[in-house]
């Protein structure tokens, strides 16, 4: 254990569905039905390919299964191995790449109730996100309200590149329900595929789709500005999930200026944006896309202007580090404590009633 993390929170933590046989006793009898009738196949993360490693550090992979897919090896190398008094489990199960509206809701509302049942039951430091079907604005708000009830489940999650801008207005519903609930929004890494991840055209490698994604969660926190999410939910709070930190001091800067000069065209957005990102978005720690030598970092963060926008992550299982080293070096004692504690606790509101 690093003598440094003891009593963490770790915002990002990908359990596995073992296989799609996993799903079926939370089915409706219906769906269940359908899947073995249609020879409906395993929902593989495409954004994640099970054999890349990126996917899994080599030490945190299971021989012959998914990575991620052993809620004791998750619990002992990720909460027991940091020292972190509890997790957030982010499941990336591929619900949002789903043609039918239905379909997703139906595996959605499976894929929340295997949670519960075989991960937020057993262990006791386990919190959740709610997998909504983003094909159906009106229908992820429905499983929001069927699950929220579950205080265990602490935030709503969403793909980084879905098929529209986040801000547009037509999946308002959703953040309606979230901010009802007092359920901060989790943009996380990943695609569903309907359109290139880049804005030419689409890639050849995993790494350009990978590298891409920075690119594409600053297109979206831009449309959750710009379209006015933040001005008519003022309390909601946006989590930016594998979504790299170093690009925000530029980005502010840009968006500040643009804004300034163009206002007249999104009246709405009536305080200036970075006050706004600083007041309702965060964003977890790993990947930590900057150099560990000298003060880089700590550069970038003042440049940030604020201490309270980084969650602690471990991201597991995903290979962003070695060891134990998930804290970059050279933070000081104090900007250790709130990102591990301090503003986790203040970015989830269930988390506080449990873990505070």
């Amino acid at each position: 254990m690093n003598a440094g993390l003891e009593g963490g929170i770790d915002c990002d933590l990908h359990p596995a569905v073992p296989g799609i046989a996993a799903l079926i006793p939370y089915l409706d009898p219906q769906w269940a039905d359908a899947v073995a009738q249609r020879g409906v196949h395993d929902l593989e993360p495409t954004s994640y390919p099970l054999r890349a490693p990126l996917t899994s550090r080599p030490d945190w992979r299971i021989a012959g299964a998914k990575a991620g897919s052993s809620r004791g090896q998750l619990c002992a190398q990720a909460l027991d191995g940091f020292g972190s008094r509890a997790g957030i489990l982010n499941c990336l199960y591929a619900v949002t790449t789903l043609f039918s509206e239905d379909m997703a809701a139906a595996f959605a509302r499976a894929l929340n109730d295997w949670l519960a049942a075989e991960w937020l039951d057993k262990d006791a430091r386990l919190r959740a996100s709610i997998v909504v079907p983003i094909q159906s604005p009106e229908l992820a708000a429905a499983e929001i309200e069927r699950r929220a009830a579950d205080r265990r489940f602490v935030q709503v999650l969403l793909p980084c590149l879905a098929d529209q801008p986040l801000g547009r207005r037509s999946l308002w519903p959703i953040y309606a329900a979230a901010a009802r609930h007092g359920l901060p929004v989790g943009i996380h890494a990943g695609s569903t595929y309907r359109h290139p991840v880049t804005p030419v055209g689409w890639p050849s490698y995993f790494t350009e789709d990978y590298v891409n994604q920075a690119q594409g969660f600053q297109t979206q926190l831009t449309s959750l500005v710009c379209e006015g999410v933040f001005s008519k939910f003022p309390t909601l709070k946006v989590v930016l999930i594998e979504s790299g930190f170093t690009w925000l001091p530029a980005y502010l800067w840009r968006l500040h200026k643009y804004w300034r000069g163009l206002r007249m065209e999104i009246p709405w957005v009536d305080r200036p944006p970075p006050e706004i990102i600083r007041e309702q978005v965060r964003f977890t720690l790993q990947p930590v896309d900057a150099p560990v030598e000298g003060d880089a970092l700590l550069r970038i963060l003042d440049q940030a202007g604020s201490d309270e926008l980084l969650l602690f992550s471990t991201d597991y299982p995903h290979w962003q580090f070695d060891g134990q080293d998930a804290l970059p070096p050279l933070l000081p004692d104090s900007l250790k404590t709130r990102i591990l504690i301090d503003n986790p606790l203040a970015t989830y509101p269930r988390l506080k009633e449990d873990f505070a």
